[in-house]
């Protein structure tokens, strides 16, 4: 009881400041600059989105507004999206050690709209492996969360979506009504990218996170506080690169 009790004043005291947004890309390690409204859809702030009805889950506050620029990558390149907390500069400054949780990345054809509807495909995720969270990870990599353009991804340009979610209030439903505020955070960010390639494959699990995300979603009411042998993210699995 007193683990437990300490742990949870420990995930209240980090909630008010420990957030996080996506300040720029990297393209097979060449740095793309501050892609701030630039290339990528930046929230109008770093906060999390609870509101699993909203549209802002997608592609947060301003997903609908376009930015004027693309990152250009191939299919099969490496691509890193760096997160960071309030100062960019400051290469410590990511995202509160409390705010454990997975590393969602999903795409889907460009559109001038927040993304609304069934037209996303998960084509990475990290997780809970070998005794470590994902976000941790990404602190300790400076920030950057990483993944790879499917090889067989046709040409053409593209939303990416990269979501941090924080798992430390998740012991409770998002709908509880007595408690509140409880429940998974979820960090959306959008990044428009134009892909070059001889791919032919279209990504075609049809996701709607308005419909796919649900508060008693084993995924996203997750108790990390108690012992857990294996932890399942919310949504399909990773998209396997064929249509």
């Amino acid at each position: 009881m007193l683990f437990t009790v300490a742990t949870l004043a420990l995930a209240f005291a980090s909630t008010a400041s420990a957030h996080a947004t996506v300040f720029g890309a990297f393209v097979n390690g060449k740095d793309q600059g501050d892609g701030r409204n630039k290339y990528i859809r930046s929230p109008a702030t770093n906060d999390p989105v609870r509101d699993l009805s909203s549209t802002d889950i997608i592609c947060n506050t301003n997903g609908g507004k376009v930015a004027p620029n693309f990152v250009k990558a191939a299919a099969g390149d490496s691509i890193a999206l760096r997160w960071f907390h309030f100062n960019p500069d400051d290469p410590n400054d990511i995202l509160d050690p409390s705010h454990k949780g997975p590393i969602l990345t999903w795409i889907a054809p460009f559109t001038s709209g927040n993304g609304a509807g069934p037209v996303w495909t998960k084509i990475a995720q990290q997780g809970f492996e070998n005794g470590e969270w994902a976000t941790i990870k990404m602190r300790n990599n400076g920030g950057r969360a990483e993944f790879t353009i499917p090889k067989t991804l046709a040409p053409g340009q593209y939303l990416i979506r990269q979501e941090l979610l924080a798992l430390h209030m998740a012991d409770f439903k998002c709908n509880d009504p007595a408690n509140p505020g409880r429940g998974a955070e979820s960090y959306p960010s959008c990044v428009q990218l134009e892909i070059t390639g001889n791919g032919e494959a279209i990504p075609d699990q049809d996701f709607d996170f308005n419909r796919g995300y649900t508060c008693d979603n084993p995924g996203l009411h997750f108790n990390i506080h108690i012992p857990f042998k294996s932890y399942t993210p919310p949504g399909p699995p990773v998209w396997d690169g064929t249509t």
